[in-house]
């Protein structure tokens, strides 16, 4: 699971952003759109997308331009969002949240791609039950969504964090810390899950399937943009489930789709394939407006707020976690309702699954 190794500075830009963000991407009718998205398996279809003329076909459709940049840091990719460079960049519902929502840029998940489902996991050295973590350092990248199954992790046997020594460590050095001797407990996400589980001492004590639906994948936009530019939504709907079925498509060229966003990503297709299966992805619009219009949305978005109010993360002296409002599909909403600035949409999916495109 992607996520943010540099949370703290991050968290200073968006409070420094927060005042101004409103003369920033201001919202109007317009062409021209821009995309950002980063490594991971459930955005891979993204990439593949804009490199196959899918994006370009769906663009036309609508008398659009989208252009579609790939980030390798996936904190950049937020920031620049946040700073009003990009109309829609593909994040966590927890970064959402921590980000640009906390940084005042109201935020529409468009898309809700997928969740982890077990693609996040807890490993402990030459231990293998949950209750053994008890008392170890654990190497993570603190305040991220391994930060957060860790906490629900913990939770779950009734200890919490003061039972355990956080350790922040940048993902780029999770696989090389966990060969040294004196770590002995990491939280991360694949493929460095994959690799570190290749080491005989590895074993998996908890993952993101202990936890369904809790770390979501999103591809968000400027809901000013949005709301200006409803053709922009609908272009992105019709993007990811044209890909989406092709990723999927039990064929010659749902294989080669697959091998084409492995190898982009840095694996191949046995190790693309093996991340999937870790995913619960939406694949169908239909089961995707399901999934966001049940009532476990609210209730993963009620801990994920508190989760980040404890850390100090929805902006400086937030009072409490209903600082900034969510609004729900149903109109239904968590928090300050005069300060909504992330919100949860069926509208683009559901017209996917109408076939009204």
């Amino acid at each position: 699971m992607q996520t943010f190794s540099k949370i703290l500075s991050i968290t200073a830009l968006t409070a420094s952003l927060a005042l101004g963000l409103g003369s920033i991407a201001k919202a109007e009718q317009k062409t021209d759109f821009k995309v950002a998205w980063s490594i991971y398996v459930g955005w891979m279809p993204w990439g593949y997308a804009a490199d196959h003329g899918i994006v370009k076909k769906w663009a036309d459709k609508y008398g659009i331009k989208i252009e579609v940049t790939q980030f390798n840091d996936y904190v950049e990719s937020m920031n620049q969002y946040t700073a009003g460079a990009f109309d829609a960049v593909t994040l966590t519902n927890m970064d959402g949240l921590s980000i640009p929502a906390a940084g005042g840029v109201d935020t529409t998940a468009v898309i809700v791609g997928d969740f982890s489902n077990g693609n996040d996991a807890v490993i402990l050295k030459d231990k293998a039950s949950l209750a053994d973590i008890k008392g170890q350092n654990v190497n993570l990248v603190e305040f991220s969504v391994s930060h957060y199954l860790l906490a629900r992790a913990i939770e779950s046997i009734k200890l919490t964090e003061r039972d355990v020594k956080v350790v922040n460590t940048s993902d780029a050095d999770m696989v090389a810390a966990y060969k040294t001797a004196d770590v002995t407990a990491v939280v991360t996400w694949n493929p460095l899950v994959s690799t570190i589980l290749e080491d005989p001492t590895a074993k998996k004590v908890f993952d993101s399937s202990q936890v369904p639906g809790e770390i979501i994948d999103l591809m968000v936009a400027n809901s000013g943009v949005l709301k200006d530019n409803p053709n922009f939504g609908k272009a992105l709907a019709g993007i990811w489930y044209e890909t989406a079925a092709l990723l999927t498509a039990d064929s010659a060229d749902g294989k080669a789709a697959r091998e084409a966003m492995g190898q982009a990503s840095g694996t191949d297709l046995k190790g693309f394939e093996s991340q999937l299966a870790a995913t619960k992805l939406f694949a169908k619009p239909a089961d995707a407006v399901a999934f966001t219009a049940s009532g476990s949305l609210p209730k993963t978005m009620d801990l994920v707020r508190n989760f980040l109010f404890e850390k100090g993360l929805l902006g400086n002296g937030a009072p409490s976690a209903d600082v900034i409002g969510i609004e729900m599909p149903d109109g239904k909403i968590l928090g300050d309702s005069g300060n909504v600035k992330l919100r949860f949409t069926e509208t683009y999916m559901k017209a996917a699954a109408d076939g009204s495109l």
